[in-house]
């Protein structure tokens, strides 16, 4: 099949890797011309050093290469979605399957990243999502890896499935995007925040009780906008949130550290030098959280501390004092 990823970051750049080795015709997309003859002069992306790009992969810079396409992976930012959504529009057909492998939630909308694509062209497409524990670095190194490709038509779900699915990248289907989107958005959050506790010396106790109260919350907002529980059980919850709060492949969890270390929230983003989801994930997810009724304590801390400068330690102790519960009320009931 004729495949377009548009985004030349790690993530786009390892999935048209996998692509390729499928057989797939790819054209990798930049949102910069210079950036797309590196990729192409040198056949490295800075960001996966020391992986070598396959011969047949193509470059471009030129958002028409989405013309004739199978299959469109959108890749970009999370910020970018809607812009690159709409410049493509012109090009879809009923018959192109766009797939997006960004991960957020979009500010002032509150929008999922496939219902901005589904908005931003018309909805003359299926829009599917794809999403799971997967490092970019890991993944252009042929690590095995698990994912879950997502939408409420089983039919172009399992199409997703069998585009990727190979003997080293293992893709399980799902009907709930809505809770696999949610999932691999609030999940850069909790690696936010278990990283700052990393930076402040605390140890793996500390760890465990974010990822697993996080995780409660991820459920808990899921659930009230119609997203099922074992979703949150799962590769897209669980799978996810391991993986990205344990990891220095992680740019939420390096984020985090350097912020539990005390450096200022805008230096230490600027200093991973790749964007940093979660810090725009946690304004949305307290937004939809506030809007449905849903307490989400440990995204409002995180709120408080990267947007209105609270010290970790005193939000982190708030949280410790919070008035005693049963643990499960606020989990699954």
């Amino acid at each position: 099949m004729k495949i377009a990823v548009l985004g030349s970051g790690g993530w786009g750049t390892a999935l048209a890797m996998l692509l390729v080795e499928n057989g797939h015709e790819v054209t990798l997309w930049s949102y910069q011309a210079e950036e797309s003859q590196q990729l192409q002069r040198t056949k490295e992306n800075h960001l996966l050093p020391g992986v070598k790009l396959p011969d047949n992969l193509r470059y471009t810079w030129d958002l028409a290469c989405v013309q004739g396409c199978g299959a469109v992976v959108m890749a970009t930012p999370s910020f970018g979605v809607r812009d690159t959504a709409e410049k493509i529009r012109a090009y879809l057909t009923p018959e192109t399957i766009l797939i997006s492998v960004s991960k957020g939630i979009e500010k002032g909308t509150s929008l999922r990243m496939t219902e901005i694509i589904r908005q931003a062209t018309g909805g003359v497409c299926p829009v599917a999502a794809l999403s799971g524990p997967s490092h970019a670095e890991e993944v252009a190194r042929r690590v095995p890896t698990a994912v879950v490709s997502a939408c409420p038509d089983w039919e172009t779900a399992e199409q997703v499935q069998d585009l990727f699915i190979n003997d080293r990248f293992r893709v399980y289907s799902s009907s709930d995007v809505i809770g696999v989107e949610l999932g691999a958005a609030l999940k850069n959050v909790m690696a936010l925040c278990t990283g700052c506790c990393r930076g402040m010396d605390f140890g793996d106790n500390t760890n465990a009780m974010l990822m697993t109260r996080g995780l409660a919350e991820m459920a808990r907002l899921g659930v009230a906008l119609g997203g099922r529980r074992e979703t949150f059980a799962g590769l897209a919850g669980m799978g996810d949130l391991i993986v990205t709060c344990t990891s220095m492949n992680s740019r939420n969890y390096r984020a985090g550290i350097l912020i539990g270390q005390g450096m200022p929230v805008q230096q230490a983003i600027a200093e991973i030098g790749a964007v940093v989801e979660g810090y725009y994930a946690v304004d949305s997810a307290r937004e939809l959280a506030q809007q449905v009724g849903v307490e989400m304590p440990i995204t409002q801390a995180a709120y408080e501390v990267l947007y209105e400068g609270r010290n970790p330690r005193e939000a982190l102790q708030a949280l410790m004092r919070r008035e005693k519960r049963h643990e499960t009320e606020e989990t699954w009931i």
